[in-house]
């Protein structure tokens, strides 16, 4: 990244980062999707329990690697063999297990996480169940605010989600959501029925949590993940 940016990026991610400490979730940044999978490493404890949500970014930095090493009990999703209903037993055990690991669709400058899910065993772990979170995301994700971060999965996250996952939406066939942008009326929402095999059923906003330190996430100086 040319110098000036770089350093405007990291004012963003700073801004960040301190935003999410008022909010009680501890943040760190990594320049690299090395450094984050070998600060991963460090922060897991051997034969503890680990479940995973759906994430691009844990392939990208080789996650999943190190949760098969056989150190841990890794309820692991993407094992091959599996029909639909061995995952979703997965993805039930995984709201109990030690330590759940996960991305963001986006992450605010106001320290908000922001995510929208089509099952929501993702979103149902970062919010309660798991003794600790761990979120690791690309400095792409952060975006000024929530409706920003809206926007991000209208236009970015949702389409190619929708595409990877060979998924018959609209936005998988035209790039961006029926309702790219938003307005005053409702700007998590599509409206009802337009949208009938829509992955972006539940949209939910992580600010202020409880428990500090639950949630805790690694930025990552590099794009990573829709």
């Amino acid at each position: 990244m040319e110098a000036n940016l770089f350093k405007i990026m990291h004012m963003r991610i700073k801004r960040t980062i301190d935003a999410l400490a008022k909010n009680n979730i501890k943040a760190v940044y990594v320049p690299t999707a090395s450094d984050a999978r070998s600060l991963l490493e460090t922060m897991l404890v051997e034969g503890e329990t680990i479940g995973v949500g759906g994430s691009v970014t844990l392939n990208q930095i080789n996650a999943l690697e190190l949760l098969r090493s056989g150190k841990y009990n890794f309820l692991d999703r993407y094992a091959p063999g599996l029909s639909k209903d061995d995952v979703f037993e997965i993805q039930r055990k995984a709201l109990l297990s030690d330590t759940f690991i996960t991305s963001s669709n986006a992450i605010t400058e106001h320290g908000e996480l922001y995510n929208v899910d089509a099952n929501s065993n993702r979103v149902s772990a970062m919010l309660f169940g798991p003794k600790r979170v761990i979120v690791i995301a690309g400095q792409n994700k952060i975006v000024p605010d929530l409706e920003h971060a809206v926007v991000r999965v209208k236009t970015t996250a949702a389409p190619a989600n929708s595409i990877r996952l060979d998924c018959d939406t609209f936005c998988a066939k035209n790039g961006h959501c029926l309702r790219p942008v938003c307005d005053d009326s409702s700007i998590m929402a599509i409206p009802a029925g337009a949208c009938p095999n829509t992955i972006c059923c539940n949209s939910v906003v992580m600010g202020r949590q409880r428990r500090e330190g639950r949630v805790f996430v690694i930025i990552v100086g590099e794009d990573l993940g829709y």
